[in-house]
């Protein structure tokens, strides 16, 4: 009596409320394109390396392929972003650097990523080649220039500073800052 109801599921209400009344402020037709995508980011008129990345973003989002975010695809993003384990987090971030989806990331594919990442949040400590050539000589475990899944998610886990400084790298919730902040829309 008097308690706030609750739902299944992790989130409180008002927080989802909340990304519903925006997503549906910014999207009336509940299917969020690319470009819309973009223009609710404040991430237009970006470099092509940092569309690119915006691209691979937004397609990993997109989980039924059609082109479109839509809420459900939106609030699965926004969940593991914010309440996702470590484990869910590094196969999406693998997904991420996975360009060719052929279930492996070569030097080629985390450079290029990398690359792009730094284009958008602009700072950092290392060029994008020392980055990708620390992260292969980490664990890159049999040498073959390739990282499966496993070699991924098991060498990032072992290494304390290399999980630190990816999900530090690949930190989406600036991302959702902007969402839930709404950012301004230059005119």
């Amino acid at each position: 009596m008097g308690a706030t109801e609750s739902f299944p599921g992790d989130g409180p209400v008002p927080e989802m409320h909340h990304y519903y009344s925006k997503f549906m402020r910014e999207c009336p037709s509940g299917q969020l394109s690319l470009h819309e995508f973009k223009k609710l980011l404040g991430l237009q008129g970006l470099d092509p390396q940092g569309d690119l990345y915006i691209k691979r973003v937004f397609d990993i989002f997109d989980l039924n392929q059609d082109g479109f975010i839509d809420f459900l695809e939106f609030i699965a993003a926004i969940n593991l972003v914010i309440r996702g384990k470590i484990d869910q987090k590094l196969k999406w971030y693998f997904k991420l650097y996975d360009a060719d989806g052929n279930g492996c990331i070569d030097k080629k594919e985390l450079l290029s990523i990398f690359t792009a990442i730094q284009a958008i949040n602009g700072h950092t400590d290392m060029s994008a080649e020392e980055f990708t050539d620390m992260v292969f000589q980490k664990i890159d475990v049999n040498n073959d220039g390739e990282l499966t899944l496993e070699e991924f998610i098991t060498g990032v886990e072992r290494d304390r500073n290399l999980m630190e400084l990816i999900t530090k790298s690949f930190d989406l919730s600036n991302v959702l800052k902007a969402i839930q902040n709404g950012r301004r829309h230059s005119i």
